[in-house]
């Protein structure tokens, strides 16, 4: 699988005559008979190879006059795993697109991010994905507008609101078009469809005012272990817990604050949602599917260390292992450096203390969720001398939020991973092992790699794999571009998460 699938014909039509949903996501396919456009992994009978045509997003398929297919529902695939694992400039836009940014800020505000003209964007992104931004987030829009048809009692006016359209007139049609029904249509026939066997990302129940339970798609194989243990293992109280099998935390969101519990199911994330302003929908969805590395492409990552014969026997184990990211980058920034040269139980402290005292509070009725990780600013009117930490460490502490605060270090999805290191590693107390962490988790390069972590130097030597630094780095330069999948190989071998963490 490579940039550009939807060009190669003759291997799209392999993938969709095979209904194969490893490549859902990856391109569309439009049915020039039916003028109806599915995932490769539809259910129906496939059309004949001459009446297919293939398109690299749901959004140029719709630019084209195709509908979306009402037995696949190909709005509601896996997103493309291409946005998670580059870092160039049609990437960077699409998290930008993913995480609402257009909706909010419009094209030029999109385009300001990037440092780069908004028709430069414009022209980039109709060159690869056969649409434009505007399209794009009108795409998206349209499947949250879904969604909350499908899941709460709302009036339809405030679901146009919600999911960002300007106008009633501007949501009837755009869902009329995408889905060749009326939005009262789509919510009088739910009840004969839904089914406990849809692979969709729709609620199944809505059990809660405000609340929302979603079913989040992923590619498979996915083994869930080190993803939820992990994040589990550190929650931070307050902000974090795990409760009743589902790991449960706090938002902090463009409208408003969110709470959401997430729990793997066999074949999907069960997702619950509760929001404080539904418009933030969309980017709520977003950050956990980003959260749970929800987009990755198992098979590709797999495949690529299989080569390694020390290292195969691990993904046999246990294929499809994910990388733990965040829901917000500058707190896992903060608690990186909160985690520097301590136990998890302390930098758990740490972070749990800055909670109660600089946190906005929230009302969690299901759980005992108590506050927001406190934002960049408030951090940033902490007194020093008030961390009960080492002066060295304070100083890396208070550099690290000034910056976050005054924006002049941007953590974000459109970041430029490359400058972004450069940055960090300029910041005081910033070693290797923190940046990488910082990659890894926040920026979401998967080809960041620990080669000074103990638990990978430990779990390297177990495997008969070279355990120094520089040895270590030249043979993992095999597993590249996957490397971060590697660690969590490597740290499933070892007790996991470290003790001591260095910088």
């Amino acid at each position: 699988m490579q940039m550009g699938m939807h060009t190669d014909t003759e291997r799209c039509v392999r993938a969709v005559q095979s209904k194969d949903a490893r490549f859902d996501g990856w391109f569309f396919t439009a049915v020039l008979t039916t003028r109806i456009y599915c995932r490769p992994s539809c259910p129906v009978v496939p059309p004949k190879p001459e009446n297919m045509t293939f398109y690299p997003s749901a959004a140029a398929c719709q630019l084209a006059g195709f509908r979306a297919c009402k037995r696949c529902r190909p709005d509601t695939s896996p997103g493309s795993p291409e946005w998670n694992q580059r870092a160039d400039l049609v990437a960077r836009a699409m998290r930008l697109v993913a995480d609402g940014v257009v909706d909010r800020e419009g094209v030029p505000g999109l385009a300001a991010r990037l440092g780069y003209s908004t028709r430069q964007v414009e022209r980039q992104l109709l060159a690869e994905l056969g649409a434009g931004p505007l399209a794009l987030a009108r795409a998206q829009r349209a499947q949250t507008a879904r969604i909350l048809i499908e899941t709460t009692p709302l009036p339809m006016a405030e679901i146009a609101f919600a999911a960002g359209f300007a106008s009633i007139r501007t949501f009837n049609d755009t869902v009329r078009e995408v889905f060749a029904l009326s939005p009262s249509e789509l919510r009088a026939r739910l009840p004969k469809k839904r089914t406990s066997a849809s692979t969709t990302s729709t609620s199944i129940s809505t059990s809660a005012p405000g609340a929302l339970t979603l079913r989040l798609p992923f590619r498979a194989p996915l083994t869930p272990d080190n993803l939820f243990g992990h994040l589990a293992a550190t929650a931070v109280p307050g902000v974090e817990e795990w409760r009743d099998g589902a790991y449960r935390r706090t938002l902090r969101l463009p409208y408003g604050h969110g709470i959401v519990a997430l729990s793997p199911q066999p074949d999907h994330i069960a997702c619950r949602l509760a929001l404080s302003d539904l418009r933030d929908l969309t980017v709520a969805i977003s950050r956990c599917r980003r959260l749970l590395d929800l987009d990755a492409d198992p098979v590709a990552v797999d495949d690529q260390l299989r080569t390694d014969p020390l290292l195969a026997p691990l993904v046999d184990k246990a294929p499809g292992r994910r990388v733990p990211r965040t829901v917000d980058e500058a707190e896992f920034a903060v608690r990186a450096v909160l985690g520097q040269q301590v136990s998890t139980a302390a930098a758990r402290t740490h972070a749990a203390r800055l909670v109660i005292a600089h946190g906005d509070p929230v009302d969690d009725p299901e759980g005992g969720l108590t506050h927001l990780f406190p934002a960049p600013e408030a951090l940033a009117a902490v007194d020093p001398e008030a961390l009960a930490m080492p002066r060295t460490r304070r100083t890396t502490f208070t550099t690290l939020v000034d910056q976050l605060a005054d924006g002049s270090l941007n953590l974000g999805v459109e970041s430029d991973w490359t400058q972004t290191r450069a940055q960090l590693l300029a910041l005081p107390g910033f070693g290797p092992w923190t940046v990488d962490v910082i990659a890894m988790r926040a920026l979401g390069d998967p080809d960041a790699f620990l080669p000074t972590d103990l638990g990978i130097r430990r779990a390297a030597q177990e495997l008969g794999l070279p355990s120094t630094p520089a040895a270590l780095t030249a043979r993992a330069a095999a597993w590249r571009p996957w490397r971060a999948y590697a660690v969590q190989y490597l740290w499933a071998t070892d007790s996991h998460p470290i003790n001591f963490l260095p910088v």
